[in-house]
């Protein structure tokens, strides 16, 4: 779930302050050969396919640079090209993203690397690649350093993209985080190989199970032991924060405050390529406009279940993601309506955390202004805001057999809507008693038409150290009045 929404919101909606980013890394030609798979060949069981078209994109550190664009960014990309005809061809790319490569230096003894998949029937089939990955002589790395260090003032972020193919040496590596730290820029990396150690000092890493394990010498499929030596290792080379992708299982996060889970969202998956450079772009475009590590964290596993849903290395756009965080925001509300044992777990979790959970309860039949003044009153009085709601049947208890001219569902549904709510639990019971004693609530907020002596369950909250807090409401403002104008003679001639 996002804390802070708007912001997050305006962010996005912003372009991310259009902030500059650099990135540096290993740059790549995606080249993609389409067509269609009818038959298997005569010749060997493998499939025929007829070619269809061809397209080309920037790979690589390059496809970090165009997610970037993509949301808003300005964005400057340092590497190395071969001195040929596709290097040509992934500058025109590059330009075509409204990608700057000052930093993007020709050598005349490697190629540019090239990765050519074959698609059949919307499927990867086939992957070919032309490739150096010797490390840059130290004349290509001077020379790199000298194009990059100048683009270091003034940027929101830098971004290291490593594919293993020896652009990101433990030299050039060492430098640029030195340099980014000594002006205050937060330094984010996408890594690889056995040795981590040339990211000491980086913000934050975000290997996935398999790299993590090379670098730990951990098993792959042991989790726990997973974390727990990533955990180790992000202390011993002083990261801030490290990342782990876990591809259907989302994403860990492990800092100085421990380790956390965001689970990924079911989705279709038909190519995973390019889904950890959507990982790395959505970080460092939330750091760079300020956003909260978790939220930007969250925004970045919605940012990658979107581009596994596409055939082919293709970045986030800012439109996409505004309609994932809206998906999600949906269900985000819907899962704020808990069962009793679901909202106890829920407080416990939050309690935990040091928050303080204040409880409320009504029957919030055709919701108005009152109420939600109100409600946003009772979460000033802590961090998290649990509603009591009354079933329908006890709400015909209080107040009629007429009454609620809403149903249950659907005011559970509403009420989990409002920014101010964070929980909503029905109770069938004449009182909200046996709830406040399950929930065990910090703080007891009731409207201030109550005194403290009237407050149901105000001596068993202040019994275990809590507080009874009276909201003011708003005057005239009623569901009975707003009920009694519908109903009135001037209204049903009007």
């Amino acid at each position: 779930m996002f804390a802070h929404l708007e912001a997050l919101l305006a962010a996005v909606r912003s372009g991310f302050g259009a902030r500059r980013v650099l990135v540096v890394g290993d740059l790549m030609l995606d080249r993609y050969l389409w067509g269609e798979v009818q038959r298997i060949s005569p010749e060997a069981p493998v499939p025929v396919v007829r070619l269809a078209r061809q397209t080309q994109s920037a790979g690589g550190a390059a496809n970090v640079a165009r997610n970037l664009t993509h949301l808003g960014l300005s964005v400057q990309l340092g590497g190395l090209t071969g001195d040929d005809a596709e290097r040509t061809a992934l500058l025109a790319a590059l330009a075509m993203d409204g990608i700057q490569t000052p930093a993007v230096i020709p050598a005349g003894d490697r190629a540019t690397t090239v990765k050519t998949r074959v698609i059949g029937n919307h499927q990867q089939m086939l992957r070919i690649d032309a490739e150096s990955t010797q490390p840059l002589t130290p004349a290509d790395e001077s020379r790199l350093w000298a194009a990059t260090e100048p683009l270091l003032p003034g940027l929101a972020a830098l971004v290291l993209s490593d594919y293993d193919k020896g652009v990101l040496t433990p030299g050039l590596c060492r430098r640029l985080i030195h340099a980014a730290r000594a002006q205050g820029l937060p330094v984010l990396v996408d890594p690889k190989g056995q040795d981590f150690g040339k990211y000491a000092g980086a913000d934050l890493i975000t290997p996935n199970r398999a790299e993590l394990a090379l670098a730990t010498r951990q098993a792959r499929g042991d989790l726990p032991a997973l974390l727990a030596a990533g955990a180790e290792l992000r202390r011993a080379l002083d990261l801030g924060l490290l990342v782990l992708t876990l591809s259907e299982l989302g994403l860990a996060l492990l800092d100085n405050g421990g380790s956390r889970r965001i689970p990924a969202l079911a989705r279709e998956v038909f190519d995973v390529s390019g889904a950890g450079d959507t990982v790395i772009a959505t970080f460092a475009a939330g750091l760079a406009a300020g956003l909260t590590r978790d939220d930007t964290a969250h925004l970045a596993n919605l940012a990658a279940g979107v581009v596994v849903g596409k055939v082919g290395t293709v970045p986030i756009s800012r439109d996409e993601l505004l309609a994932a965080i809206s998906g999600e925001a949906a269900r985000e509300q819907a899962a704020k309506v808990l069962d009793w044992a679901g909202a106890r777990a829920r407080v416990q979790a939050w309690q935990a955390a040091g928050e303080r959970v204040v409880f409320t309860n009504g029957c919030f039949d055709l919701l108005h202004v009152g109420h939600v003044t109100y409600l946003e009153g009772a979460r000033r009085q802590g961090q998290r805001l649990v509603v009591g709601l009354n079933t329908d049947r006890s709400v015909r208890a209080l107040k009629g057999p007429l009454r609620p001219l809403i149903g249950e569902a659907d005011r559970a549904r509403v009420l989990a809507a409002l920014a101010a709510v964070d929980a909503v639990v029905l109770f069938d019971e004449e009182t909200p008693l046996e709830l406040i004693l399950t929930l065990r609530p910090d703080v007891l907020a009731k409207g201030a038409d109550y005194t403290e002596a009237t407050v149901v369950g105000a001596p068993e909250v202040k019994s275990w150290g809590g507080q009874v807090a009276l909201i003011p409401l708003v005057a005239d403002r009623s569901t009975t009045g707003i009920i009694q104008r519908l109903t009135s003679p001037e209204a049903s001639e009007s």
